[in-house]
């Protein structure tokens, strides 16, 4: 965005924070790209499944999900068993490394379809691995980068740059320091 008169500092670009555990965040993925006029910086965190007391809630849920799948025009919601997966912290380590070195939407956008699509568990590295086939990552170089400290030391920072943006819940858009948050805040376009 170009400055106004009399502005000191320029706009900066929007944040997408997004958790591959998250089927909200498979819905704004899908539009993320356009939702905020410009292309926001994608940014994988884990803040862990969403806790459900009963069935009952897991399966309303998941009506509600689906109901808002189809009324965006997005892949019909299939479901990983279990839901909601236990822990998915080597694909966000995945995500993380994708991101660095330049696959990081790609990845992230294929990993999203593998879980909510597709409904492959992402706490099985093999389900992971074929999101990162999808988008030409080899997965010797994903695995290796999956254990590098560089990667943990980056999505340590991600945490560290959520809070510091105000967000504690996914999906969350930040746009000049203000947070969108969940899929109902990103305009249907």
């Amino acid at each position: 965005m170009p400055q106004t008169a009399g502005s000191s500092t320029a706009s900066q670009q929007p944040r997408f924070y997004y958790d591959l555990a998250s089927p909200e965040s498979y819905l704004v993925a899908e539009r993320a790209l356009h939702a905020v006029g410009e292309v926001p910086e994608w940014i994988p965190v884990s803040f862990g499944s969403p806790a459900f007391r009963c069935a009952e809630e897991v399966a309303s849920y998941q009506e509600d999900v689906a109901r808002r799948a189809a009324t965006l025009g997005v892949m019909p919601i299939r479901w990983p068993e279990p839901f909601p997966v236990s822990d998915i912290t080597w694909a966000t380590l995945a995500a993380t490394y994708a991101k660095w070195i330049g696959r990081g939407v790609a990845f992230s956008l294929a990993a999203l379809r593998q879980a909510f699509a597709a409904g492959r568990d992402l706490s099985q590295p093999d389900n992971v691995l074929l999101a990162a086939a999808a988008c030409e990552m080899h997965p010797h170089a994903v695995i290796k980068g999956v254990e590098l400290g560089t990667t943990k030391r980056a999505l340590e920072e991600s945490h560290a740059r959520a809070a510091a943006d105000g967000v504690d819940t996914v999906p969350a858009i930040w746009v000049d320091g203000e947070v969108l948050v969940g899929e109902r805040a990103i305009p249907v376009a």
